[in-house]
This record gives structure tokens, C-alpha cells and sequence, in this order.
């Protein structure tokens, strides 16, 4: 199905009928991307007396409880609530779910301590024009479909440096999303330095803005501009499991 979009003064051609997916499969055991230590997701049918909710253990529906972490288990956009006092909602975040994006492939390069990062100087020459960029998508590279399975905990993952950040500001970027478990440091203290800078919190909250981490682009799908879609749960709280949907522009 072909569509035409107007946004802030330029059209659009989209093919709805090829939709993108970037997020990555959430499901149960070790063969799951993870990170921050949590276990893997869990699915256990409710059991109430004799009967049981599992078909193939002789229930007549199948009625499973899940529990698992936003955060650690699978692709999750986040709000400002991730690191505020304040209680805000992914819920309540999304006034829309559509945005014209870039996507982009960065190598992160090494740091004299060893970190690898995202540095200022590769979002700008790769923003150099930034005009009408509501999202910006990294893809890091190595890009193996490893990424689908690793187990990020205590491995010290490649993450954006502050500055970086500052660029993104300047683009007025209002969502990022990233193939890593977080634009942070695994271990810094306690001072997740980008994602306060994005969020501009304490000073300035920006409510509207989100984090989108853990997602898998294909090496197949060419840097770009896309037509980037939302997909995401209902739930009151600072995170939700996330299908990000990409469209090609025509």
C-alpha cells in the first residue's frame, strides 16, 4: 500500500505493505539478548486447584503469566522516568507514534581506557544535515546477528559519550534508539551522564523525548531516512517493551 505524507512542509512516499522491524525477539532462556543481570524472561501457566492454564498439560486455553525486566530483557524504550524522582509514564509520553528518522552506522572507537564509544565527532559528520531528523538510529558495528542472543552483563559494551549527546540536542533529536544495552557506561557510578544530558534532567526535563535501546538492524537495511514507527505496551511506567517499525521513503 502506497502512501503519501505530508510533515512539516515535505512529502513523503511510503510503502506500508514492507514494514522493517528493528526490534528483537523476546522470549524465554539463555538464547536471548540480555543485560544488568536480570534473568531471562519467564512463562508459566496460572494454576488454580486441578486446572491448569496450558493446553498441552490439559487446560482448555492457554493463560500464562510473564515475568521479566524492561530494561534487561529485550528491545525497551524508555522515558525520563528511567532516572527522574518524578513518576513519569512511557504511556503518557507518545502525544504520536510516527516520526521521520535517520539511520546510521557508527564504529565506536577505542578510548585510552580501554571503553569503545560513540563520539561527538562521528554524529556530526553524519548529521551534517540535520533538517526534519525527529529520530536518530545507530547501528554500531561489528553488526553480526550475535547481537540477537549476547549477554551484555559485566562485558563493558561500547555507549555514547556526553558530547555526543550535545550533538543530538543541537539537532533538536526528540527519540534515540541504539543497538547496545544502554547509551551509558555499565559501570560509571551511578552518573548515566548521556542519558541525563538527552533528557536534560534535573534542569529542564524534556517529557516528550525517548531512549529506545537493544534493538537489531539488519545489515541488509541501508543508512537513511526512514519513516520510523512506535509500537509499544500501555504500561504506567518508565519503560516498555518496544517494536520499532521502519518504513523505506520512496
Amino acid at each position: 500500500m502506497i502512501a503519501t505524507i505530508l510533515h512539516k512542509g515535505e512529502t513523503y512516499r511510503l510503502d506500508f505493505f514492507k514494514p522493517i522491524d528493528i526490534s528483537m525477539p523476546l522470549h524465554t532462556g539463555a538464547q536471548c539478548a540480555s543485560a544488568w543481570y536480570v534473568p531471562p524472561m519467564q512463562i508459566q501457566p496460572v494454576r488454580m486447584g486441578n486446572w491448569v492454564g496450558d493446553v498441552n498439560a490439559g487446560g482448555s486455553v492457554n493463560f500464562r503469566t510473564i515475568t521479566f525486566n524492561p530494561h534487561g530483557n529485550g528491545t525497551h524504550t524508555e522515558c525520563v522516568g528511567h532516572i527522574s524522582k518524578e513518576p513519569y509514564s512511557i504511556n503518557k509520553t507518545f502525544q504520536r507514534f510516527a516520526f521521520i528518522a535517520e539511520l546510521v552506522t557508527l564504529l565506536p572507537q577505542p578510548m585510552p581506557n580501554g571503553d569503545f564509544v560513540i563520539t561527538a565527532a562521528q554524529l556530526k559528520q553524519a548529521l551534517s544535515e540535520c533538517k526534519n531528523t525527529e529520530a536518530v538510529i545507530i547501528r554500531t558495528l561489528s553488526n553480526s546477528p550475535q547481537k540477537l542472543v549476547a549477554q551484555y552483563s559485566n562485558t563493558n559494551p561500547p555507549y555514547i559519550e556526553k558530547e555526543a549527546i550535545d550533538v543530538l540536542n543541537e539537532c533538536e533529536v526528540e527519540h534515540l534508539l541504539i543497538d547496545m544495552p544502554s547509551i551509558d557506561k555499565e559501570i560509571d557510578g551511578g552518573q548515566l551522564a548521556a542519558h541525563h544530558a538527552f533528557w536534560n534532567y534535573p534542569e529542564n526535563p524534556q517529557h516528550h523525548k525517548t531512549i529506545t535501546e537493544l534493538i537489531y538492524v539488519p545489515n541488509s537495511v541501508t543508512d537513511g531516512t526512514y519513516f520510523l514507527h512506535f509500537q509499544i505496551a500501555p504500561f504506567e511506567i518508565d519503560a516498555s517493551p518496544a517494536k520499532p517499525v521502519l518504513y523505506k521513503i520512496l
